[in-house]
């Protein structure tokens, strides 16, 4: 006996078979944009960067959909002014450097002067640390001012942690990850080659 296909069979499988075919790499890169979108959207209203366990969570992305969106914002972003960046607290969103120039003219106000002093101060505990206060006068060859500290410490620049196994067990100062915001790096191994107190003078 031949076996005759019955047609509504034949229907239910093609049903099912659409059904379970996967979405086409167009779909992918649509809802993919979507979600980057969405992550700029995120990093724009927020006051301060968004790690990737933060972004992962709010978006519920996988750790290779967050490289991915990320990637595609960035293409995105390549055709404006800002650019996203990736600092030791997380990601954010800044002007292209390009046009530091043009803010630092149009809003001279926002730009915020450093004293030599605290640059020095700050320079020998970012490439010496961990550092006492002794420390930092050896290095500078003059007293360091009480409110040079206090303005690093305001800042959350620095912090103390720990003591030298040394007479009086001075604090140990550290740079934070609000100092390596605040100059647009994600880790310590991205300073640049230590300067000479010379080349911070001229800074000042």
């Amino acid at each position: 006996m031949v076996d005759i296909e019955d047609p509504k069979q034949h229907g239910k499988t093609q049903e099912s078979t659409t059904i379970t075919t996967s979405p086409s790499a167009e779909a992918q890169h649509d809802s993919l944009e979507e979600l980057s979108k969405r992550i700029e959207v995120l990093l724009h209203a927020s006051e301060a960067p968004l790690t990737a366990h933060a972004l992962k969570k709010h978006l519920s992305l996988s750790t290779k959909e967050l490289k991915q969106t990320l990637e595609l914002l960035q293409q995105r972003l390549d055709t404006g002014v800002l650019r996203l960046h990736e600092t030791a607290s997380g990601y954010r969103l800044q002007i292209s450097d390009d046009y530091s120039s043009l803010i630092q003219r149009t809003f001279p106000q926002r730009q915020e002067r450093l004293s030599q002093a605290l640059l020095e101060t700050l320079s020998v505990i970012a490439y010496k640390q961990p550092v006492t206060r002794s420390d930092i006068e050896h290095v500078r060859g003059v007293t360091l001012s009480s409110n040079i500290l206090r303005q690093l410490f305001d800042k959350g620049w620095i912090v103390e942690k720990g003591f030298k196994d040394t007479l009086g067990r001075p604090a140990l100062l550290h740079t934070t990850a609000q100092f390596l915001d605040a100059f647009g790096l994600s880790h310590l191994d991205e300073l640049p080659p230590m300067p000479d107190m010379e080349a911070i003078r001229s800074m000042s």
